[in-house]
This record gives C-alpha cells, sequence and structure tokens, in this order.
C-alpha cells in the first residue's frame, strides 16, 4: 500500500499540528495539577498499548511484526514509567513520622 505524496504531506501537518497543540497545552497546566494530568496520560497510553496490540496480531510480514512489537514496548514502557513518576510525585505529599501539621 503506497502513500500519497498529498497523504504523507496531509499525515505529517497532523503530526506536526498534534505536536505543537500538545506542548501548548500541557505547558500551560499549574504545577499543582501535574500528578493528576499525568495520571490521566497513564489511563490514555494504557488505551494506547491495547491498540498497538491489536495491530500487532493483524501485521502481515516481519518488518510490520518487529515495528509492531516495537509499539507495543514502548508505549508498555512509557506507560509503566508514567505510573513510577507519579507515585514518586505523590510521595512528595506524604507526611513523615513525626512532622506536625504546618511545619513546613
Amino acid at each position: 500500500m503506497e502513500l500519497s505524496a498529498f497523504e504523507l504531506l496531509s499525515a505529517l501537518f497532523i503530526l506536526v499540528l498534534a505536536a505543537v497543540v500538545g506542548y501548548e497545552v500541557v505547558s500551560k497546566v499549574p504545577t499543582m495539577l501535574h500528578t493528576p494530568l499525568m495520571s490521566g496520560a497513564n489511563a490514555v497510553h494504557g488505551v494506547i498499548v491495547v491498540g498497538a496490540m491489536l495491530v500487532a496480531a493483524s501485521a502481515e510480514g516481519p518488518v510490520r511484526i518487529v515495528l509492531a512489537l516495537l509499539g507495543v514496548i514502548l508505549g508498555t514502557i512509557n506507560v509503566v514509567g508514567g505510573f513510577v513518576v507519579t507515585d514518586r510525585m505523590l510521595e512528595m505529599f506524604k507526611r513523615r513520622p513525626g512532622d506536625q501539621p504546618g511545619e513546613r
């Protein structure tokens, strides 16, 4: 299946537009909302991993299978890493033993 030059240019335009819009939206998020935002993003990435597994299941040919499996692996690393970072961020808000309320 060959892509025409117009289709390729359209796909590239959508990719660049999505990157710019995503950067602008995330850069405007206040610091206190980053943890809930990351938790929501991890849920979305979980859906993306499921989609990548469906693509891997229907892939034909060795190159497509390898690329699909690479997508599953990278998506899984992204989800796990996101949850690790979210957990570390939530640890910052826990009280240590012996801390009094209002001592910060």
